[in-house]
Parts: C-alpha cells; sequence; structure tokens
C-alpha cells in the first residue's frame, strides 16, 4: 500500500530589541531559548531551523556562553540549521543597501564563527517583503528566505501550491522564498498536538516531495503570556509532546531544515511577491479608522467563509507606519543623516574604530520603528536607547569628519521629507531640530555628551484597540481558561485604563505656544480638556537664522489671532533661540506683540516635553525652587507659583537640566501618558513629562510681553 509521506520544515526566530531589560532578556532566556535547546537535545529525530538575532547572541556571549556549546552539538551533528539576517533586526527594505549588506555579512560570519557553518538563509525581520530585495540579499550570499503564504495568495497562488518554495529574482539575482502557512501558524502550539498531526496528514502526497513550512516566533514557546507552562510544564508540556509525535510519525512526516529542503528539491517555479508582510502587520500600518474597519471586515469574510475573497483584501504598507507616527519617521530620518555621515567619515578614513557604523547599525533594529500588538514604538527605553545609537554613530562620524574643537552649524532643509524645510543646529555640544511648519517647535533636542534626546517624547493618538479598553473586554483566555496567542487577545491590564485616554491635537515637542483660557487647569490639559483661545500651537511659522562668531540665533515667527470673547485679536508670537558655541546650553526669549486696535489679555504658556525615563521611577525628579518649594517625581502632576528656577533629572543617567525664567513665573507639570497595547495586555505607558510656564499679560494696542526662558545641562 502506498504511504502518503510530507516534509515539515520548522524555522524558530529568537529575538530581543537592542535596549531591552536585561531580565527580559533573561527570562526569555529561560522560559523559551534553553527549553527549546533542552527538547531538540532530548529528541534527536526532530530536526529544524534557528535563527538568533545578534542582540541576543550578545547577549548569550557576555552572560551564558554555555549556551553555545550545547548549539553547537545540534549543529554538528545535522539536526540544527542557522539562519543569518539583519544582525541588529532591521527592517531591511527601509535601510540603505550597503547597511543592508553589511548587517547580513556580519551575522553570516558569527554563524560561522561560533558554529562552523554556513548560513545561507535569511530571517526577514517581521517577513516585510519588496520586490527590490532579492539583489541585496543574493549580493550578501543569501540563499533562501521565509516569508508569509499571504505573500503567495496575494499573487495569485492557491492553498495547494504552497507546499514547496519558488524562485525569485531582480536583475537577475536570484532567492528562493518559502511560504510559512498561516494555519499551521496559529495551531502551533495553540492546538492540541494530535489535531496538528492530522493536519500535516492531510497535506501529505504519494511522491512525499512537499514540504510544510511553519516559521514564527521563539518566544512563542514560554515567554508570551501563559506558554511557559503550557509549552513545558502541564502534563508534561506541549512541545514535548509534539516533538514525541514527529519522532513517532517519521515514516511519513519526516522534519527537515529549510536549507537541506532547498538543496534536495526544485523551485514549484518561479514568482514575484508583491510588498506585503504577515495580515496582522497589513492591519496594523493601516490609520487607526481604517484598521478598525479592515478588521471588520476581514472578520465578517471569515464568518461568511469567503476565503476565496479573503486571500484579495490586503491591509497597508509597512512604510506607512513612517506616516501614522511622526516620532518613528524622525528616528527613521536622522537614521538616514547619521548613515551619511558615516559612510563620509568610513570614505575619509577612520583611523581607529569603524567610524560609527556598528552603533549606527544597532539603531536599525526595527522594534522602535512600528506599533501592533508589540509595545514597540511605545516603549520609551527602547525608543532612548535607538537614539543613544543614533548620538554615538554619529559623535564617532564627525570626530573624523570635524576633528576636535567646538564647532556648531545651521542646515535648513526638508529633513523629515514632508516637502517643507526644518531647521537644523547641530554642533559638538548639542543638536537642536526646530519644525517651522509645526508651530515652529523642537522635534529633536540631542546632548551630544551624554549621548541622549531628551525631546524623545510621544504624541497620544486613537488605536484601534482603544475601543477594547473603553468597555473593559475580557480576553478569550479569559473566558475559557486556554492559553491563546497573543494576536487572538487583547486584555485591558488596569481597569483605570478608561480615564487615561486622552488624545494630543498637536505633536507632543517641545517650543509649543498655547494661549489658554483663564480657568483652565493642569488636569484639563492632561485631560486635552480645554480649548485653545490662539491659533499657535501646530501651525506654521516663519524661520531664520543668524549666525555669530560664539553661537547663533535661530528666529521663529508668526502673525496669529487670539481669541477675546466672541472676537479674534491679531497677535504676533516671535520666539528667538540663542545657541551657544560649544556649550550645552539653551535660551529662548518670546516677544508677544498686540497687532490689534484694542486691548488684549489672556494666559500664553509656552510647553516643553522631556522624557529622562521617568515613569514609575525614583530616580527621576523635579525640583522647584519656588515661593513653596518642592521636590517631586517626574511623574507626578502638579502646579506652582512664583517660581525661580526648576530643575528636572534622572540620578541614574547622570542627567540634570536646569530651567530659569527672567521673571518669576507659574510652573505646571504632567506626566504624558499613553494607552498602548503589548504582549502582556494594554496598559497605561510613561512617554515623557510635559512642562508649562503660564503667564497671565494684558497688552494694550502694540503693546509687547517678553519672556526669557533659559536652559543649562550637567551630567
Amino acid at each position: 500500500m502506498t504511504v502518503n509521506r510530507i516534509f515539515l520544515g520548522l524555522a524558530l526566530h529568537n529575538h530581543q530589541p537592542v535596549g531591552n531589560f536585561p531580565w527580559v532578556f533573561e527570562s526569555a532566556y529561560q522560559d523559551s531559548y534553553l527549553p527549546m535547546v533542552a527538547a531538540l537535545e532530548a529528541h534527536p529525530g526532530v530536526r529544524l531551523t534557528l535563527h538568533y538575532t545578534g542582540p541576543l547572541l550578545d547577549y548569550l556571549t557576555a552572560h551564558h556562553p554555555e549556551f553555545f556549546p550545547r548549539l553547537r552539538a545540534l549543529v554538528a551533528r545535522g539536526q540544527v540549521e542557522i539562519m543569518t539576517g539583519g544582525y541588529y533586526e532591521p527592517i531591511l527594505p527601509i535601510i540603505p543597501d550597503a547597511d543592508k549588506i553589511g548587517q547580513i555579512r556580519k551575522l553570516t560570519e558569527f554563524v560561522a564563527r561560533e558554529f562552523g557553518a554556513e548560513a545561507t538563509g535569511l530571517w526577514l525581520a517581521e517577513r516585510v517583503w519588496e520586490p527590490h530585495l532579492p539583489r541585496p540579499l543574493a549580493e550578501a550570499g543569501v540563499a533562501w528566505t521565509v516569508l508569509d503564504d499571504s505573500h503567495f495568495l496575494m499573487a495569485g497562488l492557491e492553498s495547494d501550491d504552497l507546499l514547496g518554495y519558488y524562485l525569485t529574482e531582480e536583475q537577475n539575482q536570484r532567492v528562493q522564498i518559502f511560504p510559512t502557512l498561516t494555519p499551521l501558524r496559529y495551531s502551533i502550539p495553540w492546538r492540541p498536538v494530535p489535531e496538528v498531526i492530522e493536519m500535516l496528514r492531510g497535506m501529505a502526497t504519494p511522491e512525499g516531495d512537499r514540504i510544510a513550512v511553519m516559521g514564527d516566533d521563539g518566544e512563542k514557546f514560554g515567554t508570551w503570556p501563559g506558554t511557559r507552562d503550557y509549552c513545558w510544564v502541564e502534563h508534561g508540556g506541549w512541545i514535548d509532546a509534539f516533538f514525541t509525535a514527529l519522532e513517532a510519525e517519521a515514516s511519513w512526516l519526516q522534519t527537515i531544515p529549510l536549507g537541506e529542503y532547498a538543496r534536495r528539491f526544485p523551485p514549484r517555479g518561479r514568482i514575484y511577491l508583491p510588498t506585503a508582510s504577515y495580515p496582522e502587520m497589513l492591519e496594523w500600518a493601516l490609520p487607526a479608522a481604517r484598521s478598525a474597519a479592515y478588521h471588520q471586515a476581514v472578520e465578517e469574510l471569515q464568518r461568511q467563509g469567503r476565503t476565496d475573497l479573503l486571500r484579495f483584501l490586503r491591509g497597508g504598507f509597512w512604510r506607512n507606519f513612517l506616516v501614522k507616527y511622526p516620532e518613528s519617521n524622525t528616528m527613521h530620518k536622522k537614521m538616514l543623516r547619521v548613515h551619511e555621515k558615516v559612510q563620509q567619515a568610513r570614505a575619509r578614513g577612520v583611523p581607529e574604530g569603524d567610524g560609527g557604523q556598528d552603533e549606527l547599525w544597532q539603531a536599525q533594529c526595527n522594534c522602535p520603528y512600528w506599533h501592533g500588538v508589540f509595545g514597540g514604538l511605545y516603549l520609551t527605553d527602547i525608543r532612548a536607547a535607538t537614539f543613544q545609537h543614533l548620538l554615538r554613530g554619529e559623535n564617532q562620524a564627525d570626530a573624523t569628519l570635524r576633528g576636535p574643537g567646538p564647532w556648531l552649524e545651521p542646515l535648513v532643509q526638508d529633513v523629515d521629507a514632508d516637502g517643507q524645510d526644518e531647521i537644523l543646529v547641530e554642533g559638538s555640544a548639542q543638536n537642536l531640530y526646530l519644525d517651522p511648519a509645526e508651530g515652529g517647535s523642537l522635534v529633536e533636542w540631542d546632548l551630544r555628551r551624554p549621548t541622549f534626546n531628551v525631546q524623545s517624547t510621544l504624541t497620544r493618538r486613537p488605536e484601534p484597540y482603544h475601543a477594547t479598553v473603553r468597555i473593559e473586554a475580557t480576553t478569550p483566555a479569559e473566558e475559557s481558561g486556554q492559553v491563546h496567542s497573543i494576536h487572538d487577545a487583547i486584555q485591558a491590564r488596569d481597569p483605570a485604563l478608561r480615564d487615561a485616554l486622552a488624545y494630543d491635537a498637536y505633536r507632543r515637542n517641545s517650543l509649543v505656544d498655547h494661549f489658554l483660557p483663564d480657568h483652565a487647569t493642569v488636569g484639563d490639559l492632561r485631560q486635552a480638556r480645554y480649548e485653545e483661545q490662539g491659533d499657535f500651537a501646530g501651525q506654521p511659522y516663519t524661520g531664520a537664522v543668524d549666525q555669530r562668531e560664539d553661537g547663533l540665533g535661530v528666529r521663529l515667527w508668526r502673525e496669529g489671532t487670539i481669541r477675546q470673547g466672541d472676537r479674534r485679536v491679531p497677535l504676533r508670537v516671535e520666539k528667538r533661540l540663542d545657541v551657544p558655541l560649544g556649550a550645552e546650553a539653551l535660551s529662548v526669549e518670546y516677544t508677544l506683540t498686540n497687532l490689534g486696535s484694542e486691548a488684549v489679555l489672556g494666559v500664553f504658556a509656552p510647553e516643553w516635553n522631556l522624557n529622562l525615563l521617568g515613569g514609575g521611577n525614583p530616580n527621576a525628579y523635579l525640583d522647584v525652587v519656588s515661593d513653596d518649594p518642592q521636590t517631586v517625581r517626574l511623574d507626578s502632576m502638579g502646579q506652582v507659583d512664583g517660581v525661580a528656577r526648576a530643575r528636572v533629572g534622572n540620578h541614574h543617567l547622570g542627567l540634570h537640566l536646569e530651567l530659569a525664567p527672567d521673571q518669576k513665573t507659574s510652573l505646571w507639570w504632567y506626566p504624558i501618558e499613553t494607552v498602548s497595547n503589548s504582549e502582556g495586555g494594554v496598559e497605561r505607558t510613561y512617554q515623557g513629562t510635559c512642562l508649562l510656564t503660564p503667564v497671565s499679560f494684558f497688552l494694550g494696542p502694540a503693546d509687547t510681553l517678553r519672556l526669557r526662558l533659559s536652559w543649562s545641562f550637567s551630567s
């Protein structure tokens, strides 16, 4: 009797972001990475492909060198194949080709050195595919990679066509691509083992030359919520039961590393795939309202059983995260600017080091550039680490390009690719990136010596899962007692989250110019429950730069209006930044001029948004010298009158900033907190601290008000 047979290709991707907390690395190692290697040692009949990213390998090298001989032994006996990839797990399409190839070669060389094996296959970060990729991949020595089956279905294939691999090319540079199957990805390890085995049995054929591929995150086996006990402890653990079943069914179900399959069997044909990622990512890349509508459309087609239409229903495009989240775009364009500097430095010849190249590569780690079910962009520490690596790379490149000694240089150009010029002030002590079109606000404020962007905050904006927070939904896991994929469950971890939902009408930069109602409170601003009396915040300003021998000045001005009862009175706001040469200091002088023919009164409140990692951190403080002096945590809320100066800082970072107004003002402060999703559930996340210095004014026609705010730094 003929026996139907099939190959099973398992590819597990193991990753922790650059800048993640050491305890997160350690927890994932103990809960996922170590148990998986132990399970493979106990089940020599199970063969698969593993991928480890550079940040994780660096952690294991430093903290668990004993892990490598065990993994090396699995490779030596042909049980495990190791994949390459971008060393620091970048989204390859959005980084320059030179960095693509360099990062891939760095990881390939690590695999050869540590495991004595040639890595021919590549794990593509988040499976973000663009049609130009085959050329740089082939140039980097990559023979094959893994994408989602949805990529192939969009191109017109049928489900039965997905049990193999295909060949694609760009300018005749060729790469083999395997589809990972959604039914397997959503069944392993979530469904009972016998059910998974029967699913595979249904794919087997008499020829026995097919392969079913399941490529997914290794963290789903122990690190995702509820999976540690489920995979490794309860009833002996799902993985042990699965591996035991695979060995028992080896007569017809043969596990195989993907690279070996590609060497033994020909491709099923040639294909050209559209820009895509896995379906959830394409949903997350859409604007919030469209993302929710898309999700509803998918669910409706699923209820109707219209899989014939689902394959043609696709969401957004990964690069639109750079539109959806301007903060992501700021990081990305900063990365491209640092890349240019590093390339220039390396072209000149670097006396020692690499000109900042590895720091740049670390800053290309994909995690803070997008947001979905994982915290990603919303994780304050990950963003801070990205900017720190960017600034370290920039410092190393500028050391070659500029040499020793203080320097300061302005640049007016469209840095963020929005069609309008920004003003960049770059120097040996600090960088200031100003956006005249966005209220003349300060978008990025880099301190070069401590390599810290104090302006790395995040705007509060709607997300599709906020609807779940509002109705306080429970997860399927809570309802059934079962363990579910993080893609299936949204859990509100804090019952008070509904009260934290507030959305900003402008980006959370600094130098945001408010005119407030006289009855507004700091609580109103925190909840975004107030009405702007002026038309200055977030509106276009005109800018100019004046350079001097001892520094430079930047002028930004706008002629707008302020509400007076049922009328609007013309008002001019001008702010002049004084940036000294070679010093970590900044002063801003505001001048308000009444351009109307009648008197005007109001409350002017310049806003600063600073991120010194103050969320739940007793080391992060605000020290106020005033009529009522006090020291509080940065994630607190309050207001004080008669302020002579205020100091904000973080003792752990060793970073301290002092604000000194030229006249006593009030000081209001509150934490900027978002309600964001993560693998652990929806949670409140600190993104920075908002500081305002409200000043009441009365101006007759042509009268002016001046306010000077001076910042100094110490570390």
